[in-house]
């Protein structure tokens, strides 16, 4: 029997009781299925949100307002660019890319960044040539300088049975509302790495948008350690069957930080396989990430593998995370699914281990933290950017002040922890 299940409630790190389901024979209808959510190039269709709404309640809706209004700006960032021999960056209009088959905005933030995008402009078109293997990172720096508000639209196309790896790092000060679209042609393989290293009074919101050709294989990395509100949504589709996709995630968030990152995998193609792995630490009073997974397997996507975890370490008190994992099956023909999180502070137990063997204690909680963390960042592959990042964790912990943090640990068992196989 085809199975249909939806996670309702969100796990918060301030909850202290562990709470976890499994999945049996019986079908869970959720309130609404992911294949439900409006997508659309017309403003219209996306008045302004109340907060209420699923896809926004976790959201501060005082401080992310500033990219709901409808207000044109020729305002943009600073880009540079390094390219490779053949690749090429040049402005398109929208209704060039729209041609091109980038797919439609999914809230409200994302359709002004895309209608609005020519008066910044135009898009932003990174191509890619067909089967070119390029060895060394293409990168594109976006710079903020003032606190204007910025609307932008970036649409790379990767050509077929191309292989590179692109790097988007984003910096300086920012009101952004940006959608990325990858169209990543038939047997390709691409890695793209998001980076959000802003000040403390930017504003960011984006939508990333992968659709993965047929036997290409994509893997997508964001790296999330700066800005006062930061909400990334990725979306994932497969335009053919044999497609792989991985999305890896790291964040760090600070007193006063709210960082969230939302992901929604489409299977609607058969054959096809998905990936997600993300890991936020946070420190500080009112620190607040949020991850939220939806995985929809449709009817027709027989033969599909996919599994989401998300984990999150709490450092001090004051700091709450919200994991919500949510997997939807329309088909039992499938390899298996499966979905995971986990919210937990310093295990003690690690601490005391380090500590006996004559580790000063700051010194090993800086340890457990690049272990937490570094499984993610070595997958990157670029070296001087793993280098880089493992040293922005480290002055993020800096900010931490060799506290104590909290105390009685859950163990692994307190932690919510939820799989399918199917």
């Amino acid at each position: 029997m085809p199975l249909l299940e939806k996670a309702s409630r969100p796990r918060e790190a301030h909850e202290g009781m562990p709470s976890a389901h499994s999945h049996g024979q019986s079908t869970v209808v959720p309130e609404q299925s992911r294949a439900e959510r409006r997508a659309s190039f017309d403003i219209a269709d996306f008045p302004m949100p109340t907060g209420r709404e699923e896809e926004w309640r976790f959201t501060p809706m005082d401080r992310i307002g500033t990219l709901l209004r409808d207000t044109p700006s020729g305002a943009h960032l600073a880009v540079d660019a390094d390219l490779a021999d053949g690749v090429t960056l040049t402005s398109i209009p929208t209704e060039a890319a729209q041609a091109l088959g980038v797919p439609a905005p999914q809230d409200r933030a994302a359709v002004l960044a895309v209608a609005h995008a020519d008066h910044s402009g135009g898009v932003m078109h990174l191509q890619i040539p067909a089967e070119a293997v390029i060895t060394d990172p293409v990168r594109i720096r976006f710079v903020g300088s003032h606190s204007e508000r910025v609307w932008g639209h970036l649409l790379i196309s990767v050509g077929a049975h191309s292989n590179v790896t692109i790097v988007l790092a984003h910096e300086g000060t920012a009101r952004l509302s940006e959608v990325v679209s990858i169209l990543v042609g038939a047997g390709a393989q691409c890695t793209v790495v998001t980076l959000q290293e802003w000040s403390d009074d930017t504003v960011h919101a984006a939508q990333h948008d992968i659709v993965v050709g047929r036997d290409a294989a994509v893997r997508h990395v964001a790296v999330t350690l700066g800005g006062q509100v930061v909400r990334l949504n990725t979306n994932i589709t497969y335009a053919g069957p044999g497609g792989s996709a991985e999305a890896f995630g790291v964040y760090f968030a600070d007193a006063g930080q709210h960082l969230e990152h939302r992901l929604f995998v489409d299977h609607a193609t058969p054959h096809c396989s998905s990936h997600v792995e993300y890991k936020g630490a946070l420190q500080g009073d009112s620190a607040h990430t949020v991850w939220v997974g939806d995985v929809l397997i449709r009817a027709a996507a027989e033969g599909t593998q996919t599994y989401e975890l998300n984990r999150n370490l709490l450092l001090t008190e004051g700091a709450r995370a919200d994991s919500v994992p949510n997997l939807e099956i329309e088909t039992g023909q499938i390899l298996g699914a499966g979905h995971a999180s986990a919210t937990g502070r310093f295990d003690d137990e690690q601490l005391f281990y380090l500590q006996a063997r004559g580790i000063p204690e700051a010194e090993a909680r800086r340890l457990v933290v690049r272990g937490f963390f570094a499984d993610i960042i070595n997958r990157i592959p670029v070296a001087e950017l793993q280098g880089h990042l493992m040293q922005a964790v480290e002055r993020e912990l800096a900010g931490a002040g060799g506290g104590s943090g909290l105390s009685n640990p859950p163990t692994t068992d307190d932690m919510h922890h939820s799989r399918t196989d199917a």
